[in-house]
């Protein structure tokens, strides 16, 4: 993502579906089972997550110093859950995340490859007061914990690094990124900060068809404050509405495939493909793992 540049008057549409499936239940390094998380105190264990994600983005570069990236993503979220009796319920949520409007800034071209950074913020636009019904609540809406918002509440500060090598049929890439909360919410809480890093290696096979290998590192913190609408499911009914069960650090494999067309007609259309696991997980849980994330994506540049 955001990973080049344009030229002047440039200008490139994305669209992206993301999918990631969460299935089973980590604490640290081990994976643990529903009887673990009720030993532990709880009464409900989340078993399964799917989070599905649209995302919508325009580059457009101004002049030849500096391109412009806005990205806008509907997200779909459902949780699968298993009380302490045996019953089972499923929640969800959906809407428009935060937006996100970052300026990519080239530093250095040369021999060595391409430097870049990325500046940007994180609007607010994402919903904090997602609601559904619960065997708890009777089935009467209530705020859904943490993991079930599609915001953060809180503008934040999105910094990023890029650097890009191209050779004969391959290319290489590194990025670090980070997302910095500022302030507190209106529910009186602030996710924690991100940080991540990815690097890839990628082959052109033909003059449309290539293949890519990347290993991307993610880390994230506690949520400071709690969400006081979430009294009702407080910590020692669900891990989700913890604020202190959300931390945690992941390391993911994916390969990848894109095909970009070279002639007329629908020349300057990229689709690609990627697919990732993981191969590390360190939760402070118990928390949903990650069992697998794949992107599908469009581009067109003109």
């Amino acid at each position: 993502m955001a990973d080049h540049t344009h030229r002047l008057g440039e200008v490139m549409l994305s669209y992206r579906f993301m999918a990631m499936e969460m299935d089973g239940v980590r604490d640290r390094t081990d994976r643990i089972s529903n009887a673990d998380v009720f030993a532990q105190g709880y009464m409900v264990s989340p078993t399964r997550m799917r989070m599905e994600m649209h995302m919508l983005g325009a580059m457009w570069a101004p002049n030849d110093r500096v391109t412009l990236m806005a990205m806008a993503p509907w997200i779909d979220n459902r949780m699968r859950h298993v009380t302490a009796g045996g019953g089972q319920f499923t929640t969800r949520s959906e809407g428009l995340g935060d937006l996100k409007l970052t300026a990519l800034l080239p530093v250095r071209h040369g021999p060595a490859g391409e430097w870049q950074i990325n500046l940007g913020i994180g609007l607010p636009t994402g919903s904090i007061d997602a609601e559904d019904g619960t065997p708890a609540s009777g089935g009467a809406n209530v705020q859904l914990p943490y993991p079930m918002q599609l915001g953060s509440g809180t503008w934040d500060l999105l910094l990023g690094a890029n650097w890009r090598r191209l050779w004969n049929d391959w290319s290489a890439g590194a990025q670090l990124n980070a997302v910095i909360r500022t302030g507190e919410n209106d529910h009186d809480y602030t996710l924690g900060d991100r940080y991540a890093g990815s690097t890839w290696l990628a082959r052109r096979w033909t003059p449309s068809w290539s293949t890519s290998l990347r290993l991307a590192a993610e880390t994230w913190g506690d949520i400071d404050g709690a969400d006081e609408d979430l009294a009702p499911m407080a910590p020692m009914m669900v891990p989700t509405a913890d604020p202190q069960r959300r931390a945690g650090s992941r390391v993911d494999l994916h390969v990848g495939v894109n095909y970009y067309r070279q002639s007329a007609p629908f020349r300057g259309h990229r689709l690609s493909l990627e697919f990732g696991k993981p191969v590390y997980q360190h939760l402070d849980g118990p928390q949903l793992e990650t069992d697998w994330i794949t992107t599908a994506g469009w581009q067109y540049k003109y």
